[in-house]
């Protein structure tokens, strides 16, 4: 098989412009889904009323419907409602609305984790339930959660392939258009299996120091 180089320093350009797009999709979708996380799994925890019923059907709802289904309900669904939003604001909510529910449910076994004794003894010496949250509940739900955000966080960034269905020029819809117009197929794939593992390869690598450092911090080992 003889590769076409020229053709694969030519498209290096619009790969890497290609990436600094998806990447920073990804990172917006994952900092927004991990907050959404965050606070959907504190209320599930202290059972607020009504609206853990409202959090639980989000959670439903999001982790039951495909992504790509999700985008294309913002992108397509919501102009006939007279909002209409851009691609990068569809492609950020999509990930943050799928990612929200997926962290969610991270956060909350990291809460339930939580020891109750560890809870009891924050409230004897007169922590009020915010303090109780910040200081006790929270920094230990997430080192026990940790390996869990860490999937999912590589997750969202690999659910970045489907958003080119919205006219988005990410890394997938970028090969597809050059396979489209110069039929390099090979090429082109090569070079976007190669460039997610540039994204994905040293995110898993952080990721898994950090978890080893926020295990280190509770536990000592």
């Amino acid at each position: 098989m003889n590769i076409d180089w020229n053709f694969v320093i030519t498209s290096l350009p619009l790969y890497e412009k290609a990436a600094w797009l998806t990447l920073k999709l990804a990172i917006l979708g994952i900092v927004l889904s991990l907050i959404i996380g965050l606070m959907c799994s504190i209320i599930l925890f202290f059972k607020v009323k009504v609206i853990d019923l409202i959090v639980q059907a989000y959670i439903e709802l999001s982790r039951n419907t495909p992504l790509l289904v999700q985008i294309f309900f913002l992108y397509f669904g919501l102009p006939k409602f007279g909002l209409k939003l851009s691609e990068s604001t569809c492609a950020i909510i999509g990930l943050a609305f799928l990612g929200g529910s997926y962290m969610a449910e991270a956060f909350r076994s990291g809460l339930e984790a939580v020891s109750k004794t560890q809870i009891e003894a924050g409230t004897s010496i007169g922590l009020s339930k915010l303090q109780l949250i910040r200081y006790v509940i929270i920094p230990q739900a997430f080192s026990i959660s940790m390996p869990s955000i860490s999937a999912n966080c590589i997750f969202l960034l690999k659910e970045t392939s489907i958003l080119g269905a919205i006219s988005i020029m990410d890394l997938t819809n970028l090969t597809k258009d050059l396979i489209g117009m110069y039929y390099r197929t090979f090429e082109a794939l090569a070079m976007l299996v190669i460039v997610y593992l540039i994204l994905i390869l040293p995110l898993s690598f952080i990721l898994s120091w950090l978890e080893r450092k926020v295990r280190y911090a509770e536990f000592g080992i």
